[in-house]
């Protein structure tokens, strides 16, 4: 019997590596595919988007928090693979009574160093996962960045909605060289715009999720931060902490910051 604790200090056992696996959190199922897990993942989210093939081939088990129970007890899962944030714990409680469940608790690159590591233990694909370790080790250590900027970082509108402090984009933002002017809130806090009017950061990112920012947004918060520069930007490259990180510090070379 092989035991494992997650980041909640829950008690995982499993009787050999798992051949039937659901992942419900999208960053954490692309890490699945890039350890090699084809055969083995067997469900997803309506959200992982990432492999495109897999949203052919795998089971939607429904959202991230809004699970389809009857679908994931059809798969007869071995594990499933869940994160505290993602998730919403009552789900999560109602799985853990039937099956093995893994949850990560995510709030900076070296916790996502942490979960990718685990998972690669979990399911047996260590070397793999040490791979992916390296190149997000040797990434981080060559970017250097001078910007010394400050940024806001939006994820939704109606209400406007910032990444604040205890969050993985806030961690990235500090990763790359900038100071978030919201650092001072917590979490993902609902703003008035009396409010937004007062701030006065150099560099507004409009994310392109949760709420998919374009460029017909432009405008509007260049109304609300006339001197600030407005930037769209992945926000794949911000918020997902599995192998997504390997790309990260590449992808903020080619953000055009002045």
């Amino acid at each position: 019997m092989m035991r494992f604790t997650d980041h909640l200090g829950n008690l995982i056992q499993l009787g050999s590596f798992p051949t039937r696996i659901v992942s419900l959190v999208p960053s954490q199922t692309e890490l699945l595919y890039d350890l090699g897990l084809e055969n083995e993942v067997v469900g997803i989210t309506r959200f992982c988007i990432h492999p495109e093939v897999w949203r052919r081939s795998k089971c939607v088990i429904g959202g991230t928090k809004d699970f389809d129970f009857k679908a994931i007890a059809a798969l007869q899962p071995d594990l499933i693979i869940g994160n505290k944030e993602e998730n919403y714990a009552e789900g999560i409680a109602i799985l853990q009574r039937h099956y093995p469940v893994w949850m990560s608790d995510i709030y900076d690159i070296k916790d996502a160093i942490n979960t990718i590591a685990a998972i690669g233990e979990l399911c047996g694909r260590q070397a793999l996962a040490q791979n992916i370790i390296q190149t997000i080790a040797k990434e981080r250590a060559q970017f250097k960045s001078n910007i010394g900027k400050t940024v806001a970082y939006f994820i939704w509108k109606k209400p406007y909605m910032v990444a604040a402090s205890n969050t993985f984009i806030h961690a990235m933002l500090q990763e790359f060289g900038l100071q978030n002017i919201f650092g001072d809130y917590e979490r993902y806090p609902e703003l008035a715009i009396d409010t937004l009017c007062n701030m006065k950061p150099d560099l507004v990112f409009l994310s392109s999720e949760p709420y998919k920012f374009s460029q017909r947004h432009i405008p509007e918060f260049k109304a609300i931060f006339p001197n600030a520069e407005i930037v769209l930007v992945d926000g794949e490259m911000f918020s997902w902490y599995g192998s997504r990180l390997q790309h990260a510090f590449q992808y903020f070379k080619t953000l055009d910051l002045r």
